[in-house]
């Protein structure tokens, strides 16, 4: 059958269409997103502009449109933190459901972490033995670990990029203050996440598995050879350190040019940089593999699974 995979973030709605069938392995066949970048749109109470939760359905909209035409049979509809966290959530949820015709599917953080988790284990094997794991999207940032199908324990913090960027970097570029501010934030808010996670055994293979994670091992990391020729990139933390103030010291609109770096990311690349590092820092970690299967994977291996029963 043909699943579609709406993912409802907090920077894009992405709709990911793949052919499945039980036991087997999902196919990409595309891939489309709308970027939206919602944590712009957050008024002070906590809220989602109207221009915001617009901006939102009409993304929604149209990604359901490609659905239809690209014949997809079931949608797996789902929204993580901007919507989770937003004060007007309730609604902004009924405008969605509205427009997809069926619920939506509101991940707590955990669960996501989970989802995620579950995606780089099939990904990378039972050979890969212990796993940590960093997935940085715009609102948040989820972090599991573990041997297993399941992690031994998953966790997520309000450290996404794009929040972190909205609070913290409000310039363009920003000034060193800004950036250490950030720093010293997300340290704190590490700290205590970092003591849980030193009860699980020492890991065999840290990865990371978010488009800004990727973009960043294109920026500061390196290739290694992987299996069946496919190359893996590797995110070393000096060089991802290294890179920050150059990072910062170039606008927003001219990062595009820096390898790896997308038009959807250069507004938030350098808080996902300062989070990434600091999260890598407070683990212990000196370098992290690359996943290219993330959230919405995890989500159509749960699903698939389903059909087996």
């Amino acid at each position: 059958m043909r699943l579609g995979v709406l993912d409802i973030g907090s920077n894009t709605v992405h709709l990911l269409v793949a052919n499945a069938r039980a036991g087997g392995r999902p196919t990409a066949t595309s891939s489309h997103r709308s970027v939206l970048r919602l944590m712009r749109y957050l008024l002070p109470d906590g809220s989602i502009s109207p221009e915001g939760v617009q901006g939102l359905v009409d993304a929604v909209t149209a990604a359901c449109e490609r659905a239809r035409a690209e014949g997809v049979d079931e949608l797996l509809a789902t929204a993580t933190s901007a919507v989770r966290d937003a004060t007007n959530g309730e609604d902004v949820i009924a405008r969605i459901e509205e427009v997809l015709g069926q619920p939506l599917q509101v991940l707590g953080g955990e669960t996501e972490a989970r989802f995620t988790y579950l995606a780089v284990r099939r990904w990378f094997g039972w050979s890969a033995g212990q796993i940590l794991l960093f997935d940085i999207g715009g609102g948040s940032l989820e972090i599991a670990g573990g041997a297993d199908e399941l992690p031994d324990l998953a966790e997520s913090v309000p450290l996404g990029a794009g929040r972190s960027t909205v609070q913290f970097l409000p310039h363009d570029p920003p000034s060193d203050a800004e950036i250490d501010a950030l720093r010293q934030h997300a340290a704190s808010v590490l700290a205590p996440v970092a003591e849980r996670f030193a009860a699980l055994p020492r890991p065999d293979h840290v990865i990371g598995s978010s488009k800004a994670i990727r973009s960043l091992a294109k920026l500061a990391g390196y290739p290694v050879p992987g299996w069946s020729g496919i190359d893996r990139m590797v995110l070393p933390r000096k060089e991802l350190k290294d890179w920050i103030p150059r990072l910062a010291r170039i606008p927003a609109d001219a990062r595009e040019a820096l390898p790896g770096i997308t038009a959807d990311r250069t507004f938030q690349i350098v808080a996902a940089a300062v989070v990434v590092e600091r999260a890598m820092k407070a683990m212990d970690v000196e370098e992290l593999e690359v996943s290219p299967w993330a959230l919405r994977e995890g989500v159509l291996l749960r699903y698939i699974e389903s059909l087996e029963y």
